[in-house]
């Protein structure tokens, strides 16, 4: 159940994420940190020990992913609620 709720969170943070990238007032460190997050995702040790990959992929991905929205300004966050 927690991982239902877990992926029903994300779905919403990568829509966030999607505004944030477009958004004029978007801080300098998010594109870095998008493909940072991105190289993370698609890291080759996900191949190499398959069950650690899908635990990662379960639960740290989404994990950092809500963590670094929650570093976007109020602004950014403020605006994708009023189009929500």
């Amino acid at each position: 159940m927690r991982l239902i709720r877990l992926w029903r969170m994300s779905a919403r943070d990568v829509r966030l994420l999607l505004f944030a990238m477009t958004h004029t007032d978007r801080p300098a460190w998010l594109w870095p940190a998008v493909l940072a997050l991105g190289f993370y995702a698609l890291e080759p040790f996900n191949f190499a020990l398959p069950l650690l990959g899908v635990v990662d992929d379960l639960v740290v991905l989404p994990l950092v992913l809500h963590l670094l929205l929650k570093l976007l300004p109020e602004t950014i966050r403020s605006g994708f609620r009023s189009i929500a």
